[in-house]
């Protein structure tokens, strides 16, 4: 028995939820499916805040620039120039949903400044920007009644009109809903819908270090491929080039604002090293920072470099940067008096799902629009603050060609194909899943991180055939479950990263390889489907 809805949406994000406020509000229904808890995004966990032009001594052309310039030549200006456009208006959309964006003493806002921008033009609410966010737009949601919520409810697969039998089967190939996995009672269910829309964020757990949290496994991307979307530019894995180090492995998120905030990054030897590097010094583009900290390291054998910011006052610093300054009292260091240790690791998916400026794939009813889509926006290498500006906009403008298409399409009421279990679930063989899980994110940290070569790309491609091949056998014999999909999911991106990532003869952005150290003068976009 399947559930029909006018709309379905991956993910319960900025991207998500704003979407789904605005199509609720435009008259249809609209299910939300998440894969954990209701909060549980990539949202909740955005430090530093949206880039929005809002100061006097800002404009659209600057904000745009820094874009393009951030981008290393492969940003689509035209949607670098709509959506910095759009940005102000969607912002207050937010305020009008209870966001409180910080404020200076002159009732002025508060505006943060980041690697890559010439301005401060950085709203946020002191480092805790996506928590607030996440919960403004939840409790907005909470009082849609157009909007059923469904948590730990996993989106498995697209379900498209190709699939189906009789009448409506077919003509164009289209959505016609997805499957499901009710992650607390085991059990598969069918959604119906004329049009789903992927927001379910990046893919940060493809490798073995990262700021993403665990649910950041790339599904939607995954979905999309496996339903025959192009899926563009997945080399550019942007690299944050300041988490805190510790030996256990675990990464928290030092903002880039703490950066805009006057911070130095030093040597060991306490050496201002990124004077060698850009004009920018510390705060130039991400790609650019994260490879310089890289080089350092690699060039000493230390194990991190220092960020310090003892140059500011203890009672500023808790003031504007209250949840990192905590964080690193919990773990006995003092952002006032010593420096901290930091190192890069996955932070962001540049590419993705390829759409228009409308949310729109290339499957009729499949839309996408957040870290899961690749707009144009991002080229080579995200300018700081400019995904939840993206997120926001493009959710808006999907709200308009959803409510389009639904409206033009209508609800079919069509017969979708019953899940078929195998069973097995529980199976020994469970082990086989812990096992792949490990060893693609050593492989994909080892050979497919921050500087690459032809060699480790080609090393990478061939183990993560051999552990596709393990999985996909697997998935066919047992009973899913969450942690199997993941898995799934993390094998394709996997996959698409290094096919993205073999296509690209040149170094450009996120992407540096030392076959081929020179930047092309031609830019173009790399594309894998299926």
């Amino acid at each position: 028995m399947s559930r029909d809805y006018d709309v379905l949406v991956v993910g319960s994000g900025i991207a998500g939820l704003s979407f789904a406020l605005g199509l609720a509000r435009a008259g249809h229904s609209v299910a939300i499916l998440t894969k954990k808890n209701k909060a549980d995004s990539n949202t909740n966990w955005a430090q530093g805040g949206i880039a929005v032009v809002t100061a006097e001594s800002d404009d659209f052309d600057k904000h745009v620039n820094d874009t393009l310039v951030a981008g290393d030549g492969l940003c689509d200006e035209r949607v670098v120039r709509e959506i910095v456009k759009d940005g102000p208006k969607r912002v207050q959309e937010l305020v009008e949903w209870g966001v409180r964006f910080s404020k200076a003493q002159d009732g002025q806002y508060d505006l943060g400044r980041e690697g890559g921008h010439g301005e401060r033009r950085i709203l946020h609410v002191k480092d805790m920007t996506g928590k607030a966010i996440e919960e403004a737009l939840l409790r907005a949601v909470a009082m849609e009644p157009r909007i059923s919520l469904h948590e730990h409810c996993f989106a498995i697969d697209i379900i498209t009109t190709s699939k189906l039998k009789g009448r409506a089967g077919k003509g164009t190939n289209r959505v016609a809903g997805l499957y499901a996995l009710d992650v607390r009672s085991g059990k598969v269910q069918s959604f119906q819908a004329p049009a789903v829309m992927l927001s379910s964020g990046g893919a940060g757990q493809v490798y073995q270090f990262t700021t993403n949290p665990d649910i950041a496994t790339g599904d939607g991307i995954a979905m999309a491929y496996r339903a025959g979307v192009e899926i563009r530019n997945m080399e550019f894995i942007q690299f944050h080039p300041t988490t805190l180090y510790s030996t256990t492995g675990e990464r928290f998120l030092i903002s880039e604002a703490v950066r805009g905030e006057g911070a130095v990054l030093r040597n060991l030897q306490g050496e201002a090293f990124m004077t060698r590097y850009h004009p920018m010094k510390d705060l130039a583009p991400r790609d650019i920072v994260a490879r310089a900290i890289d080089t350092e390291m690699k060039r000493s054998g230390a194990p991190h470099v220092w960020l310090d910011i003892t140059h500011r006052s203890a009672r500023f610093l808790r003031g504007r940067f209250p949840q990192i300054f905590q964080t690193c009292e919990r773990l006995g260091l003092d952002l006032a008096k010593q420096p901290l240790p930091v190192v890069p690791a996955a932070h962001y998916t540049c590419g993705g799902v390829a759409t228009n400026l409308s949310a729109e794939t290339s499957l009729p009813g499949l839309y996408a629009c957040g870290e899961v889509a690749c707009t144009g926006l991002h080229g080579a290498n995200r300018l700081a603050s400019n995904s939840l500006l993206e997120a926001l906009v493009m959710a808006h403008r999907g709200v308009g060609a959803v409510s389009t298409y639904v409206s033009r399409r209508g609800r079919t009421s069509v017969h979708l194909p019953e899940w078929i279990d195998f069973g097995g679930g529980d199976s020994d063989e469970r082990v086989v899943v812990t096992h792949n899980w490990d060893e693609l994110r050593r492989t994909m940290w080892d050979y497919v991180g921050i500087m690459r070569t032809t060699k480790r790309l080609q090393r990478a491609r061939t183990r993560i055939a051999t552990l596709a091949r393990e999985t996909e056998e697997y998935y066919w014999n047992f009973s899913v479950d969450p942690r199997l999909l993941e898995l799934r999911n993390l094998i394709q991106i996997a996959e698409l990263i290094v096919k993205c990532a073999m296509q690209r003869r040149e170094s450009r952005g996120l992407h540096a390889i030392s076959d081929y150290p020179d930047r092309r003068p031609r830019p173009r976009d790399s594309r894998v489907r299926a």
